[in-house]
């Protein structure tokens, strides 16, 4: 009983922990930050720029180090997303084909303090969520600091979750740099239920396997 205990005050310490760590981005709408490193560890990207590309509006589609127009995030590899005085601004990235969103991730590049990410409802003017630059590591835009290239995970809650509708980047100085875009999609009600018809017979096949065979007669 006693370990059971403490294994619940272990959860609940870890659960305090993580809620402590994230960042208010707006009314149902937090973030944290990973720290980068030069193999990227995050979740599997929906769009990475290279074979998958969303729907976007201004800013460029690059790749590698070009002086002080835009700098590779540290774990992009390929083509990364930019936006900055040197291409038409702000960027737009279209999210308007999910659904809804409870979550969403991504390398931000040497983060500036003159970086802005917003989140836009779906009528493409209503800010759901603000990210400045300068809350990332200080806004020091290093490219080879990991603390300056992390990824940040937003989550949203229900209230917003179904509203998403794009990304808008700026930057008043070159550059702002993003790269592999992991969208966490809220299921629709079709898929929850093909989902649990799948549990359920994956339950009824297991059951069927364990019944002991009868033992035949000579």
């Amino acid at each position: 009983m006693r370990k059971l205990v403490l294994s619940l005050v272990g959860v609940s310490a870890l659960a305090f922990a993580s809620a402590a760590t994230a960042a208010p981005c707006g009314v149902d709408c937090s973030y944290s930050t990973t720290a980068g490193s030069s193999t990227y560890t995050g979740p599997a990207p929906t769009y990475d720029w290279d074979a998958s590309t969303p729907t976007e509006t201004n800013g460029s589609v690059v790749t590698g180090n070009n002086g002080l127009l835009w700098a590779q995030p540290l774990g992009s590899t390929g083509n990364f997303y930019e936006v900055g005085p040197n291409t038409t601004q702000p960027g737009m990235i279209d999210l308007s084909g999910f659904t809804a969103i409870n979550s969403l991730s991504f390398i931000w590049g040497s983060a500036d303090y003159y970086n802005t990410f917003d989140i836009l409802a779906r009528d493409g003017t209503t800010v759901l969520g603000e990210i400045l630059g300068s809350s990332i590591n200080g806004g020091i835009g290093s490219t080879s600091d990991p603390n300056s290239n992390p990824i940040v995970t937003l989550t949203f809650g229900s209230s917003i979750a179904s509203n998403i509708g794009g990304l808008r980047l700026t930057s008043s100085q070159n550059a702002f740099e993003i790269d592999n875009l992991a969208i966490g999609a809220v299921p629709e009600p079709a898929t929850w239920a093909l989902m649990l018809l799948g549990f359920g017979g994956i339950g009824l096949a297991m059951r069927r396997r364990r019944k002991p065979a009868l033992a035949q007669l000579a």
